[in-house]
């Protein structure tokens, strides 16, 4: 009864997407075009980040971001990856990494049906040994979020384990309660600040 009651709400949880997307993009397109010319202005290249991630059943898609790194920046890496990452990115970049605003152009994802507002984080094609574990506890079966369970568990400091933990708690657990949860959570966070590792030293905050 329960995973009749969680494939009914999926079906629902694709439609209450679309439309707080379109309400959330017709809210946002001023704050958005401002920060489109911030990323502009403060440094050379495109202000959307395009980036190829695993999505619903493994199926790889183009992820939408602002551009917080510099142009020269190794590509396809997370940025846990690198030493001194911080090096990399831009001052517009810093704000937005921090404030969650470099992830408001995934809102386009989920109208295209790539993503939804709340699921498992999208990964990059080159975390192959969570790719795998998520194939296999059934994570795949939902599209990813813009924010999900891990985020609001402690975003950057929970470990890779944990994540998919959590993924499989949530992919298990699929609710609009929980949903709306995990949400109210992601404000107080954001707002908060709550998990973001330091830009000032080498741990900046995973692309993930």
């Amino acid at each position: 009864m329960g995973r009749r009651k969680s494939n009914v709400y999926i079906k629902v949880k694709r439609i209450l997407d679309v439309f707080f997307s379109f309400c959330l993009l017709s809210l946002l397109w001023l704050p958005m075009l401002c920060i489109a010319v911030a990323v502009h202005l403060d440094s050379e290249g495109d202000v959307i980040f395009r980036q190829k991630r695993v999505g619903k059943e493994g199926r790889t898609f183009t992820c939408y971001k602002f551009r917080t790194m510099y142009k020269h920046t190794p590509p396809d890496r997370p940025s846990s990856d690198f030493y001194d990452a911080h090096k990399y990115i831009t001052k517009v970049g810093a704000f937005l990494r921090r404030s969650s605003l470099d992830e408001l152009p995934q809102l386009f994802n989920v109208l295209k049906g790539d993503m939804s507002i709340v699921g498992p984080r999208p990964l990059i094609l080159a975390e192959t040994e969570i790719h795998q574990k998520r194939m296999k506890n059934g994570v795949y079966s939902l599209r990813p979020g813009i924010t999900g369970l891990s985020q609001v568990s402690g975003r950057d400091r929970v470990s890779d384990e944990e994540k998919i933990r959590l993924d499989t708690v949530y992919a298990n657990s699929v609710s609009m309660f929980f949903d709306v949860k995990i949400v109210g959570k992601t404000f107080g966070r954001v707002l908060r600040g709550d998990g973001v590792i330091s830009t000032e030293n080498n741990g900046f905050p995973l692309d993930k």
